[in-house]
């Protein structure tokens, strides 16, 4: 009930309106969006970086359907990369093709995408396709796969392991020799194409992790779920898999102290940081994929606010 409320919430203008109107509202988003800025963003993956974290930047926004948006977030995520290269920040860059014009027109997203490419491909640096809800599946897949018959190595894209079509998707992905990203998903999605029960999901990211490590190129596992890690790690270690095959992908801000865990026990670990003005939609996502932030974001307001005394030990969030 409450996924499906912060679902519905993230789509409201109306909700939109009311919470990102509230200055108290905005700051605790800072534990999940460190700011609106390139240099806010560099700013945190530096300290990521000095954690041993590795780090994939994300300028937030998507389904944009004017030229000078997407340009501009193209513009954008060229500084991006010019950065990384510039001080040799162990750090990549996601992007949806639907900020880059995919809904505008073909050439134009080619136009947008081109720099970017280029740039990656000058400094040795990754560029990640992030999937977005599964009616844009099929297209997202047909676009990176184009960037691939043109010779682009320097990309990968995002499959969800809550379509039931995405084991498909991961044994062509296999067949490319192409870096996939596993996550469960955050869209919401009809039963006839996306599972509902969370254990199946679970299920189904295990029964994907498992190729994807033993037989893919360098996956990224993205989850906080303890199960799903344990999983992974003692897939890894059975099959003989080194760290230097895959890493770990967690949320900025979100389980902080398995982070650091993993990097402790020799893992790799990549931290997934958002910057920009649309950071509402995008919280309200990584909310419903765990609930129980919002028990932090609520201690949080108590806390800074004038009855912090009557909550002391609010929760600090997982």
């Amino acid at each position: 009930m409450l996924r499906e409320a912060l679902l519905h919430l993230s789509g409201s203008s109306t909700a939109k309106k009311l919470l990102t109107g509230t200055p108290v509202t905005r700051s605790m988003s800072r534990r999940f969006v460190p700011g609106e800025t390139v240099e806010e963003l560099l700013g945190a993956t530096r300290e990521a970086n000095a954690e041993g974290l590795r780090v994939t930047a994300n300028y937030l926004g998507e389904a944009v359907r004017d030229r000078a948006s997407a340009t501009g977030a193209a513009q954008t995520y060229l500084r991006i990369l010019q950065a990384i290269g510039r001080e040799g920040l162990d750090a990549n860059v996601s992007l949806k093709f639907t900020q880059m014009g995919q809904d505008i027109d073909a050439g134009f997203l080619a136009e947008n995408l081109r720099p970017l490419l280029e740039q990656a491909r000058q400094d040795g640096t990754f560029i990640r396709f992030d999937m977005e809800s599964s009616a844009y599946t099929q297209r997202t897949l047909d676009s990176f796969e184009a960037l691939w018959r043109d010779g682009w190595r320097e990309i990968g894209v995002v499959l969800q392991s809550y379509l039931k079509r995405t084991p498909g998707d991961v044994a062509r992905m296999i067949e490319l020799g192409a870096r996939v990203r596993l996550c469960k998903g955050a869209y919401a999605e009809p039963p006839e194409v996306a599972f509902q029960d969370p254990v199946e999901v679970s299920r189904s990211f295990v029964h994907l992790m498992r190729p994807l490590l033993s037989e893919g190129n360098h996956p990224g596992i993205a989850t906080h779920d303890e199960r799903l890690i344990s999983a992974t790690v003692g897939h890894a270690r059975a099959e003989g898999i080194t760290p230097d095959r895959f890493e770990f992908q967690m949320l900025y801000g979100v389980r902080r102290d398995l982070q650091k865990q993993l990097v402790a026990d020799g893992w790799n670990v990549r931290v997934y940081i958002p910057f920009g003005e649309a950071w509402y939609p995008y919280l309200m996502r990584r909310l419903a994929e765990r609930p129980a932030n919002v028990l932090f974001m609520a201690g949080s307001v108590v806390r800074e606010s004038p009855l912090g005394f009557l909550w002391p030990d609010a929760p600090k969030g997982r």
